[in-house]
Formats: C-alpha cells, sequence, structure tokens
C-alpha cells in the first residue's frame, strides 16, 4: 500500500486533532488501574488512609461506604498521580465513625480498576481504651524468599496494625530506579497483598532500605532515600518541619507508638561511645524526650531497627549496644521523670529475641526489648557469641517469624502480652504478659519473668562460663556411656 500527500495530510490532521482533544476524553484511552496497592496507612478513629501506585498520569478517587454494595457512600477524597512522585498517591478520608467497619474501592481517572472489581474492607481506629492487636516484623528480602508464606500468618493471627521495623526491603543502592523497583516488587506478593489491603501499615527503615549495608547520617543519598520512603508509605507525619526523618508517633486504642529513625542522623559506629555519639540526632531526641513526658498512655512502645539491648556490642555491630551512651541517657530521663509503661521492639537481628535490661537496681524499672526478625531472609544463630544483659527467652533461629503484642486497655488491669510465632504460626515461647505495674520506678520483674533456664544460664555466665555450656539435667550419668557398657 503506498500513501500519497493527501492522505498523509489527512492522518497528520487526525493526529493533530486527537492531540487537541481535551484530556477527559483523551483520559478513557487505555486501562487506568493500580499498579501497586492500595495498602492502608496510618490509621484514626475519624479516618482511613489509603496508598496506591497508578498507571499514570491521573485523578485517583478514593470512596468510602458503609456496605459493599455501595449503596450508602459517606466520604471521598481524591488526589492527581504525577511522574515526579513515581504516580503514587496518598489519599485520606476524614469525618468517620470510630472503631467502625467500612468498605473502600479506588476509581481511575473515573474508572474502576478492570483487575480489582471487589471492594476492600477497612476499620476505623477506636476513639479511646480498646483491646487490640499490633503485629510486628523486619528484614523482608524479596530475594531470598518471592512467595514469603509468613504473611499467612500474620493474617491469621488478625493483627489491628502492622509495623515494619527497617530492611523493609533489601535495596542496597543509591539508585532512584533500584529502590523504586524493589519496593514495588515487595507490593505485589500475593501472601502479603490482602494484609495492605486490610490491616494498616507504618513503617520506619534500617540500613538496607536507607542505603548500603550499616549506612549512617554521612551517606550522600540520604535525603533521595527518604523521598522514596515518603513516596511508598503512609505514616502519619515524616520527621519535624525543622529536622527531616521517618520518625512519628502513633496513637491506637490508648497506647502510644513511638517509631524511631535510627539511620537519617547516625553517627558512624566506629566513633567513640561517648556522651556525643548518637543514634538519633539531638532534634529527634529531644522530640522523644518532650513526646513521652507527655504522654499520659500506660504504655508506651519504642519502635526502630535495631536492637535494644547490650547484645550486639561487638566488632560489625550497628545496633544500640554501640551506641550505650545515647540509650542509657534515654533510659536515665524516663527514670527521673518517673515515666512509666515503657517497652521496646526492635527487628534486624536475623533471630527472634526477648531480652531485658534491668533498671530497678538503678532506680528505674526494667525495660523488655521484644526482636522479630527476619519476615523474609535466612535466620542466623548470632547468639551464640553476644550476650544481651538478660535473655527471657531462649532465641528463636529455626525459621522466619513474627512479633506479636495484644494490648487489653479494658480490663481493670491494663496488660500487654507478647508472643513470638514461626511461619505455621506455633507461638515459639510462652507468652510474657506485662501491666503498668511492672513498668513503673522501683519495679523488679527481670528474674520473676525470665526462663529459668536463662537464668541458670547467666549465672554461669556472670562466674566467668561460657552463657551456652551444657547443663546436665537431674539424673544424668555421672561420665557418658561407652560401648564396653
Amino acid at each position: 500500500m503506498t500513501f500519497g500527500r493527501r492522505t498523509f495530510l489527512a492522518t497528520g490532521g487526525l493526529a493533530g486533532l486527537f492531540l487537541a482533544l481535551p484530556r477527559a476524553i483523551a483520559g478513557a484511552l487505555g486501562y487506568p488501574r493500580a499498579l501497586q496497592g492500595p495498602m492502608l496507612g496510618a490509621p484514626g478513629p475519624n479516618h482511613l488512609t489509603v496508598w496506591v501506585r497508578a498507571s499514570g498520569a491521573f485523578e485517583v478517587a478514593l470512596e468510602i461506604a458503609t456496605d459493599r454494595e455501595f449503596r450508602h457512600l459517606v466520604q471521598t477524597a481524591s488526589g492527581v498521580a504525577s511522574s515526579a512522585e513515581d504516580l503514587c498517591v496518598t489519599l485520606r478520608a476524614e469525618g468517620l465513625q470510630p472503631d467502625t467497619q467500612y468498605w473502600y474501592r479506588l476509581r481511575y481517572d473515573g474508572h474502576e480498576d478492570r483487575f480489582q472489581f471487589v471492594p476492600h474492607r477497612a476499620r476505623t481506629a477506636p476513639a479511646g481504651a480498646a483491646a487490640f492487636r499490633i503485629a510486628f516484623g523486619s528484614c523482608c528480602r524479596i530475594q531470598y524468599d518471592p512467595d514469603q508464606r509468613i504473611w499467612n500468618t500474620v493474617r491469621a493471627l488478625e493483627p489491628d496494625m502492622f509495623l515494619w521495623l527497617g530492611d523493609n526491603i533489601y535495596a542496597d543502592s543509591d539508585q532512584s530506579s533500584a529502590i523504586t523497583d524493589l519496593y514495588a516488587r515487595g507490593r505485589v506478593v500475593p501472601s502479603l497483598e490482602p494484609l495492605l489491603r486490610s490491616v494498616p501499615q507504618l513503617a520506619t527503615w534500617d540500613d538496607h532500605d536507607f542505603g548500603y549495608n550499616d549506612s549512617d547520617g554521612l551517606s550522600p543519598y540520604k535525603a533521595e532515600s527518604l523521598e522514596l520512603f515518603k513516596r511508598f508509605w503512609a505514616n502519619p507525619s515524616y520527621g519535624e518541619r525543622d529536622n527531616p526523618g521517618v520518625y512519628c508517633k502513633q496513637h491506637y486504642g490508648g497506647v502510644d507508638f513511638f517509631i524511631l529513625d535510627g539511620r537519617y542522623h547516625r553517627d558512624p559506629t566506629d566513633r567513640p561511645d561517648d556522651a556525643g555519639k548518637t543514634m538519633l540526632g539531638a532534634r529527634q531526641k529531644a522530640w522523644l524526650k518532650r513526646e513521652l513526658k507527655a504522654s499520659a498512655a500506660p504504655f508506651k512502645v519504642l519502635a526502630i531497627g535495631g536492637g535494644w539491648s547490650s547484645a550486639e556490642n561487638e566488632e560489625g555491630g550497628d545496633s544500640w549496644a554501640v551506641f550505650m551512651a545515647e540509650r542509657n541517657e534515654i533510659f536515665d530521663f524516663i527514670r527521673d521523670e518517673a515515666i512509666g509503661g515503657v517497652v521496646c521492639i526492635s527487628g534486624d537481628s536475623h533471630m527472634g529475641e526477648l531480652n531485658c535490661i534491668p533498671r530497678s537496681a538503678q532506680g528505674g524499672y526494667d525495660i523488655y526489648d521484644f526482636c522479630s526478625s527476619p519476615l523474609a531472609q535466612l535466620p542466623a544463630a548470632k547468639h551464640t557469641r553476644q550476650a544481651p544483659e538478660v535473655r527471657v527467652r531462649d532465641v528463636w533461629t529455626r525459621s522466619v517469624n513474627v512479633g506479636l503484642m495484644r494490648f487489653d486497655l479494658t480490663a481493670e488491669t491494663p496488660t500487654l502480652t507478647y508472643t513470638l510465632h514461626d511461619d505455621l504460626g506455633e507461638a515459639v515461647w510462652d507468652p510474657l504478659v506485662l501491666t503498668p505495674d511492672d513498668l513503673v520506678n522501683g519495679a523488679r520483674t527481670w528474674d520473676s519473668k525470665s526462663d529459668p533456664v536463662e537464668l541458670q544460664r547467666l549465672e554461669r555466665f556472670r562466674r566467668g562460663g561460657g552463657y551456652y555450656g551444657f547443663d546436665p539435667p537431674e539424673g544424668w550419668p555421672d561420665a557418658p556411656y561407652t560401648d564396653a557398657e
């Protein structure tokens, strides 16, 4: 077939006509949809937050209803996806009722997503003291485990919120395209998608999603990493107006959660561990002290990537164990200001841990550190060369795992119950149960709440022996059997 001059002019004119069409008509072309998401973000009694990454630069609308058929539409919100934000949009619908189930759906340039016709369910946060569950974990490496069966367990545990405690992706890159690709791949894991769509997700980061392994505040790429983090998560806030970072505070069901940033302002780990060395930076630390002092919650949860105990005080360690001066400064502040109810959660270690920092002998109270790691990564056995202040339970290295905190603030005595679960859902230890009375100055609990075998190991270690030396059980023969016997 040949084209004459008139044909060429005609087709050229048609092309020009299409370019001149209104955006509303041109937008009808193709299949506007979600590339990743939706994902629920920061919760509240009167709002729902929804994150999504769209397939193009167009308007994304959120619709909230009280029924799955959307006969009773109650709220809407909208925003525009842009290439400058990697097409990520976070929408917030206000004016909702506390502790109420809603249905939500998204429209893309006015269209339903042809691949997500079924609406999604969400629940607003309670307005006051409640009984609820918070799951958490760290170290999720899609290169190691693309299936991530652990999310089936997490969904079965029915948490009301999930906290990501760092190494949420293993980008280990200074290229924004590589970091974006890992975030995107992580959002389409089939076992994870139902959890993202139904349970609010909050996050901090650690070295592998902040930058490279053991990276710190000297990283020249940290500002760009922060912008990417903010695009792909939907936290309630990010740092302060004049102090960047990912730290924030979330209130839920009567409990305050302080999600800390241990990377953006961190000093190099090889600096001397004195009063001048910081993991949080002066401004974040001042924010934490101020917010802790103002909190009236019976439980206050400090969440960060690296462990709070002294366990990783070794070459190559980058947890609080090599920032002990600042850690103790924070714990001294908690004691001196009589701030009760503080517990800690952490990740990174590739082991499930339940440790305690005894502070009762110094006039404070014993502070517990619940560590869940990994979600999708190879477990490690670093505990054989490490010794925290107190191991409350034996370490868990046999499988991936997830931590669960169950709060009941409706009872006469509020409780926090902590368990760790393997990828089949089994609790790997006896629960640890704490009340506000356990977390006030002068309360000594570490020995009464620790497993007896861990107390025996600790005593042997304090006498100069190996922590994991062999303890013969009662009735064990004096000498091993030989072939002659």
